[in-house]
């Protein structure tokens, strides 16, 4: 099947993804972190983590009869305008049209090769399932899991979404990446304002800004609201200030991504202003819907407090 594997990489290639690798589905390696990430609480209220781990731990179990994940890379970066720069801040990744849609759209014809090729099973997965995206990723080859827990990429950087097809075609498997290019640098570490990192590598999502902007139930605490910064939804500091991202981060080519400003004009009293109908005509279809009305109003007026 390694023909038929390098087909289907530059088929992903022709459809527009950053990269493509492939792996197999053998258990997590590194399932005894994730136990112990759980254990800790780090997953605050995202009890859909616990519920998932089976899965995570043992990526077989996905998908019945899958046997390989086809792996993608896509790129979402674009610098900072003046505006995109100024409170409220939107995290890059959020700015433009949603990417489980976009993504997806893809990934779909992707599957749609693969089922061509003589495959039954051909399940595409974007961020939104039981999967262990970076994970697979290492293992495929597409890079390191780097001191802030992002997948990076040589030549690349992290500014990255990760896609999956699960197949039950045998496709001859990538080498997994093994090397680890942090080296001494703590930058993405040191930067946080949350402190969010209490290890290399691991993170208190409910410290996290990304966490606090979007998960967080009810009023952010009070000692991490004045720490949020500019931050309205998201956040790219651990991010901006990889010396990888520093070199290497291109214009993404994905129109759909292109910064549409979403929260220009917007204030905490418009959101509150706004009818549940209102609210879906501006962010529907954009990842901001997922903070809901009230979640987006509030980290509005942390924001405007800070300011």
């Amino acid at each position: 099947m390694t023909l038929l594997a390098e087909q289907v990489k530059a088929r992903a290639t022709e459809l527009g993804f950053l990269a493509c690798g492939i792996t197999d589905l053998a258990p997590n390696a590194h399932a005894d972190r994730f136990d112990r990430w759980l254990a800790a609480g780090h997953a605050g209220v995202m009890r859909y983590l616990h519920r998932q781990a089976a899965k995570r731990r043992d990526p077989a179990r996905i998908v019945p009869r899958a046997q390989r994940a086809v792996v993608v890379l896509e790129n979402y970066f674009h610098a900072d305008s003046d505006d995109a720069r100024r409170p409220p801040r939107v995290a890059k990744y959020a700015r433009g049209a949603d990417y489980h849609t976009v993504t997806l759209k893809r990934l779909r014809e992707l599957a749609g090769f693969l089922r061509a090729a003589g495959a039954s099973v051909a399940h595409p997965w974007v961020d939104d399932g039981p999967v262990p995206e970076r994970e697979l990723a290492r293992r495929a080859g597409l890079g390191w899991i780097g001191k802030n827990a992002m997948l990076i990429r040589p030549g690349v950087g992290s500014f990255c979404f990760i896609g999956t097809v699960f197949t039950d075609l045998l496709l001859a498997v990538d080498a997994p990446f093994t090397a680890e290019h942090c080296g001494s640098c703590t930058r993405c570490l040191d930067a946080c304002p949350t402190a969010a990192f209490p290890t290399p590598g691991v993170v208190d999502a409910t410290r996290c800004i990304s966490y606090l902007t979007i998960e967080q139930d009810g009023p952010i605490p009070d000692d991490l609201q004045p720490k949020l910064g500019g931050w309205a939804f998201g956040c790219d500091i651990c991010n901006d200030v990889c010396p990888w991202n520093e070199r290497f981060a291109r214009e993404t080519t994905v129109a759909e991504f292109s910064d549409r400003r979403p929260l220009a004009g917007v204030t905490a009293g418009s959101l509150d202003r706004m009818s549940d109908q209102d609210f879906e005509a501006r962010f529907g279809g954009t990842p901001l819907a997922r903070a809901g009305r009230e979640g987006l109003a509030r980290n509005v007026k942390a924001v405007t407090r800070n300011a």
